[in-house]
């Protein structure tokens, strides 16, 4: 299918700021690929237009007048599971990215990212990838270089090699990505994950990278994953 014929990006904003909604749409409402179908300003709004436009991907805002961006992400995706949700926020602390993460947030973003880098995350959630901003990855990267691996608490239970693919996924790569990186084929790295998810004890991708953030970072508390 060529560019001209493919589906744009069916995109729901969500943000408590009129002013903030105004400017999204300036910044992306002209953008080819996207397709601005609804906005809100609440959680009800948000679920509720979800539920009636369903779109590809959800721009999020935590903080909201009757509620959380969390609870607005774990409804929208219990109705419609295939739904992507990005969180952009003004607000980076380590809590916050874990818990937007377990809400099964693909994404978390800070406000003050250029146009071109939120449009290029976009496409990348709607594309299946999870995106994580650089102040929340830059640690997840310098494990990723040194090979070290040199994580604590319930991390230690993994392989070094697995170690190495959930710091890929964490950084946001595909199976494929991944297996390229280490020189592993596909079906391998999905073996890999499999033996992850089921040592770390979470059923999704994003609560293990969410982990892996959280717990490779020096002075990390370490607790365990609620069931």
């Amino acid at each position: 299918m060529s560019s001209a014929t493919k589906p744009r990006i069916r995109l729901v904003l969500v943000d408590d700021s009129e002013v903030v909604r105004m400017g999204l749409r300036a910044l992306l409402g002209t953008e080819p690929g996207l397709q601005l179908v609804g906005e809100a300003g609440s959680v009800a709004q948000a679920v509720e237009n979800c539920l009636r436009l369903k779109p590809d991907v959800v721009l999020l805002d935590i903080r909201l007048p009757d509620g959380t961006g969390f609870d607005a992400c774990r409804q929208i995706l219990q109705r419609l599971p295939d739904t992507r949700v990005l969180v952009l926020t003004s607000v980076v602390d380590d809590t916050l990215v874990d818990e937007a993460i377990r809400a099964g947030a693909h994404g978390y973003l800070l406000k003050e990212i250029d146009r071109r880098a939120l449009l290029q995350a976009i496409l990348e959630v709607a594309a299946g990838k999870s995106i994580l901003d650089p102040a929340v990855t830059s640690r997840v990267m310098q494990l990723v270089k040194d090979g070290s691996g040199a994580t604590q608490s319930v991390l230690a239970i993994l392989s070094p090699q697995e170690r190495r693919v959930l710091a890929l996924i964490a950084d946001g790569r595909t199976n494929k990505e991944v297996g390229s990186d280490l020189g592993l084929a596909e079906k391998t790295v999905k073996n890999y994950l499999s033996n992850v998810f089921e040592k770390l004890h979470v059923s999704r991708r994003s609560q293990a990278a969410a982990l892996f953030v959280r717990e490779s970072r020096p002075g990390s508390p370490g607790r365990p994953l609620s069931t």
